[in-house]
């Protein structure tokens, strides 16, 4: 507030209610919406060029006008880079301004006969068993210290994760992966909870333990110190 031949003018918090755009901690459209809206409100240095690292046919960008750097490990979905996103082979060190990552989120669905396809739409294809503690977690380590060599300083990690239940125990794959990041060297910044339309659904369940989930987590890090736009 300002005054103005003594007289108060709200003019300085009219400009600040303008642009002041909140970001919802609870989103219920697409993907695409999404990171177009987080790719606005986080970053602090330019969120160009972008790597989808985990890109397979594309389909969390549908309906978006970003221009991404896809890889994937299966040249199958003719990605950008063919490379596994533990290794990222080739790829130069503080590159990117922004790396997505949507990881797999079950394990192997075996004979599955439903019409939904978990190999694709989920990335069931990476083993999670016994000797992986039940989880994919085991995944994140590797490809969180590709992701902070390529980024640039203050650049953003956006990751895509779902926690999952095997061998009848709930595995919470989000704290893993947020605890991981810390320890990688990123700060973890914000949490947002995706929900879906319905839950995933499979003709091989028979039996209901836990609460079908029908959300997914959109974990924001930056790599660096500050989760402050403008620090």
């Amino acid at each position: 507030m300002t005054l103005t031949n003594g007289h108060s003018t709200l003019q300085a918090d009219s400009e600040t209610a303008t642009a002041y755009q909140p970001l919802s901690s609870i989103w219920e459209g697409s993907d695409s919406g999404l990171l177009d809206a987080m790719l606005k409100f986080y970053p602090t240095i330019d969120p160009d060029p972008i790597l989808d690292a985990t890109y397979n046919t594309g389909r969390i960008w549908r309906g978006s006008s970003r221009v991404v750097v896809s890889m994937d490990i299966d040249p199958q979905y003719e990605p950008m880079i063919v490379a596994d996103n533990r290794t990222m082979v080739g790829v130069p060190d503080n590159e990117f301004g922004t790396v997505v990552y949507d990881p797999p989120h079950v394990g192997p669905q075996g004979r599955d006969k439903s019409v939904k396809r978990f190999d694709v739409d989920f990335g069931a294809t990476m083993e999670c068993g016994k000797e992986h503690g039940w989880t994919l977690s085991y995944l994140y380590p590797p490809f969180l210290e590709q992701a902070k060599r390529v980024l640039k300083p203050d650049g953003l990690l956006l990751a895509k994760i779902t926690d999952m239940v095997n061998s009848h125990r709930s595995r919470w794959a989000h704290c893993d992966f947020m605890r991981m990041a810390e320890d990688a060297g990123f700060t973890v910044c914000d949490l947002i909870i995706k929900v879906r339309t319905g839950p995933m659904r499979s003709t091989k369940w028979k039996t209901a333990h836990h609460a079908r989930k029908r959300h997914c987590f959109w974990i924001i890090c930056r790599n660096g110190t500050s989760c402050e736009r403008g620090h």
